[in-house]
This record gives C-alpha cells, sequence and structure tokens, in this order.
C-alpha cells in the first residue's frame, strides 16, 4: 500500500490532467490525505466550501482515480482541517516503490523534454463530422510537414484542440527522430519571456525557443493585451518560418476575434490553415461514448449508447465525464447499469445540458449577491460598491456564456469594449490571489447556471 503522500501524488496528476488549471488551483491546492483505514480514504481540505464542491463536483472521478491507484480503498471522506501541517505535511523519505518497469505516473503522462502528453494519439481521436477537417488538415501536415504552416485550430473549450495538436506532435516525433518537437501553452511562453527579461536572461530564452523544429503553441488568446509578448512571439515566428519549421496554434476563437492581437501577428495567423472544431453532432457523440465507454471498460448497450448520445449535448470532458460516472456506479453496484437507472442517474449529475441564461438574470443575481441595485449595473457610476459587482457581471459574461466583449459592453449600458476587457482582465488576476472572490465567483455559480 503507497503512504499517504505518495497516493495523493500519484492522484493529483490525474486531476490535473482532468480538469483546467484555474480548477485544479482553486479546488486541489492545499488538499492532502490525512489518513488510510478499512479501505477508507480521509481526505483533509482547507474549508468547508472545498469540502462540499469536492464531494458534490469531483467526488466520482477522485474515487475512480484512487481505486486505479489502490485497488483496497473503497471509500473517501472529507474533513475540514485548519491544521498548519495540511501546507507542510510531514515529509516521506522513502521513495515510493513501482513494480518493475513502471514509471511514476508524472513521468509517464509528460516528457519533459518535449511537455508532449503521450495519451493523447490519433488511436484515441474521435473523429467526427464536427471536427473531420481540422483531422484532415493535421494528417496533411502528418504526411508532408509545412503543408500548412502555421496551423491553426480554433474551437470551444473541451472540443479536443489539445488532444488533436498533441497527437500531431506525438506523431512527429516518432516519425522524424532527429527533429526537435515542443508543446506550450502561450501561458507560459509569455511567464518564460517575463522571467528571462526579470533575470536578464533573453538572450537564453531567444536560443531555447529558436532550436525546436515544431512549436506548438496551446490557448493562444491568452497572449490578448501582451504587447511585448507578442512582439517577441511575432519575432520567433519570423525566425523559425524563414528556417522552414512547423508552427501548430490552438484558440477558443478564431484569430480575427482575439481582441488587441498585433495586425502583423494575425497576418502571420491568416497566412496558413485556419480550421475550427465544432461542437459535436449526434452520430460522433455517438462514437464518442462507444470509445470511452470501450476505453474504459464500461459494458454499455446500443440503446443506452443512443440514449446518452441524445441526452447529453456537452463538449467533450462533459461526455467523458458522463463515462466517468456510469462506471463508478458499475464498480460500486458491481454489475451493469439499467437505461432507467442510467437516466436517473443522469438527472442528478452536474454533467446534464445547462439550462439557457439570460444576461438580466445575471445582472439580477449578481446584484442581490452584492446586495445593491439592479439598475446601478447600467449606471454610469463609478461608486466602489457598483465598479465589483459590475466587473464580476463582465467577467461571467465573458467567461461562462462566451459573450464578445463589445456585446457585454453594449448589454451593460452602452461602454466600451476596452472596458470590459480590463474589468474581465482584473478579475482573473484578482482570482490568482484572492481565496474569498474564488469562494463567491464558485457561489455564483451554483446559483446561475
Amino acid at each position: 500500500m503507497l503512504d499517504n503522500k505518495s497516493l495523493w501524488d500519484r492522484v493529483l496528476v490525474d486531476m490535473e490532467l482532468a480538469v483546467s488549471k484555474a480548477n485544479f488551483t482553486t479546488w486541489f491546492k492545499d488538499t492532502w490525505v490525512e489518513k488510510q483505514e478499512d479501505g477508507t480514504v480521509f481526505l483533509s481540505v482547507p474549508n468547508a466550501f472545498v469540502k462540499d464542491w469536492l464531494s458534490k463536483k469531483y467526488h466520482q472521478i477522485l474515487l475512480k482515480s484512487l481505486r486505479e491507484v489502490g485497488e483496497d480503498i473503497r471509500a473517501l471522506d472529507y474533513s475540514v482541517s485548519k491544521d498548519s501541517a495540511r501546507r507542510h505535511p510531514p515529509e516521506n523519505t522513502a521513495r515510493p516503490s513501482f513494480p518493475s518497469g513502471e514509471l511514476p505516473l508524472q513521468d509517464l503522462y509528460i516528457n519533459k523534454e518535449d511537455n508532449l502528453n503521450p495519451r493523447y494519439t490519433f488511436d484515441t481521436f474521435v473523429i467526427g463530422q464536427f471536427n473531420e477537417l481540422a483531422n484532415a488538415a493535421s494528417q496533411a501536415i502528418l504526411r508532408k510537414p509545412l503543408t500548412y504552416n502555421p496551423l491553426f485550430i480554433f474551437g470551444s473549450t473541451g472540443h479536443g484542440k489539445t488532444h488533436l495538436i498533441q497527437a500531431v506532435g506525438n506523431h512527429l516525433k516518432k516519425t522524424y527522430a532527429d527533429k526537435k518537437v515542443f508543446y506550450l501553452t502561450s501561458e507560459r511562453f509569455a511567464n518564460d519571456y517575463i522571467n528571462s527579461l526579470n533575470t536578464g536572461k533573453i538572450n537564453l530564452f531567444k536560443e531555447k525557443y529558436r532550436k525546436y523544429d515544431v512549436l506548438i503553441m496551446d490557448d493562444v488568446q491568452f497572449i490578448s493585451n501582451k504587447d511585448r509578448t507578442q512582439e517577441e512571439l511575432f519575432h520567433l515566428f519570423n525566425a523559425l518560418y524563414e528556417n522552414n519549421k512547423q508552427f501548430i496554434f490552438s484558440s477558443d476563437k478564431h484569430p480575427n476575434f482575439i481582441p488587441n492581437l498585433e495586425e502583423r501577428l494575425l497576418s502571420r495567423f491568416n497566412a496558413g490553415m485556419i480550421v475550427e472544431i465544432k461542437p459535436p453532432d449526434f452520430e460522433s457523440r455517438l462514437q464518442i461514448f462507444k470509445t470511452k465507454a470501450e476505453q474504459m471498460s464500461v459494458p454499455l448497450t446500443q440503446e443506452v449508447l443512443e440514449y446518452l448520445a441524445s441526452a447529453v449535448e456537452g463538449n467533450i470532458r462533459e461526455l467523458e465525464g458522463v463515462v466517468n460516472t456510469i462506471l463508478c456506479q458499475t464498480q460500486l453496484k458491481n454489475r451493469e447499469l439499467s437505461l432507467l437507472e442510467i437516466k436517473t442517474l443522469l438527472k442528478n449529475n452536474a454533467s446534464r445540458p445547462k439550462k439557457a441564461i439570460a444576461v438580466k438574470d445575471v445582472v439580477k443575481t449578481i446584484a442581490d449577491f452584492y446586495n445593491i441595485e439592479e439598475t446601478s449595473i447600467y449606471e454610469k457610476t463609478r461608486k466602489k460598491e457598483v465598479v465589483k459587482p459590475r466587473q464580476v457581471i463582465m467577467y461571467f459574461l465573458r467567461e461562462e456564456l462566451n459573450i464578445s466583449y463589445p456585446s457585454i459592453g453594449e448589454k451593460l449600458g452602452g461602454r466600451d469594449h476596452t472596458t470590459v476587457i480590463h474589468s474581465c482582465e482584473k478579475i482573473k488576476n484578482e482570482l490568482k490571489e484572492n481565496n474569498t472572490l474564488v469562494q463567491e465567483i464558485n457561489q455564483l455559480k451554483s446559483m446561475i447556471c
């Protein structure tokens, strides 16, 4: 049996891959296994809010991950701990043991040299009408690199962009052993750049990124409003492009709609191939459910698969979450679930389709939450008690409802889109340091979504 720290470290690796960076930081920072007793893992969390959220939203996937590590684990319990040891649990000097030939999970999942996840391959990539053009463009690059340079793939969160671009990277690395492939997010690129400036190592930074033959950059929208990072990316692009190096980018939107993107950088993106991954249609969802069920060894009849494909219209991560939920229940009952049981399970599951949300409902809920007049949100006032709720509303409309900056400004009293961008960035930055604001935002999400 693994010790407490090793056990939880391995589960955290799974969770970091399964959820967004923001969710991982918000819900899994400062958690640790207190003890293991009679098949139950006792997890310490920093406060009651985190306890409730983990037990409602992540319990089944956590339990599944724990069981994959320890076959004797049957249950997971949560407790709030104010103990200072929570932040610095006792170090176990003994290194965890692994079966012969088996690597620790963190080494298995991420290759530190190229940052690629070997689990993202074309063997596990489901192709459907929603992503067939993006897949075809990727396959063209595999057959003949530089066919499209750059290749720019865009689409909403959870539609498989990261899987696809990393699958390209893994295939190119395998096919061209002498080529240096590297994957990163634009956020990491920006952070590396800023750190190199602050430490006087800008030349080392330039040398590092100019050595790659294939550079894959995820979430390009992050460099919006970051003028110096955009300038450095522009120069890097030119340096590699002129030497026939391959670029692959992804974003949550078409580059033409990334706000405050430099024209010269935008022109480079538009010079290549830009393709969209759309939400999966019924046939694609059916194939995704079938593939995921086979991968997880979840027994699902054709009737159940067709029901799931028609009832669940979320993104690929949400579809996978449904299969995880069914898997956990199947393991608990030690038998195949009936269609009626699965319908009941979905009815009470957070992965069911989201309800339509009106802007006015968001404004009213958040105004009431902060105890201010709803009408004040639309007024041209700079009162402190109004400014913060208005900024939270703008952030919520952007991040949760994916409304464009100009539309948000228009709906909230005719404000300029730059004001909306500034407000959203301010809340994003505050969320990194203000735990109270994190809890407020998550409370609002549970009230509205």
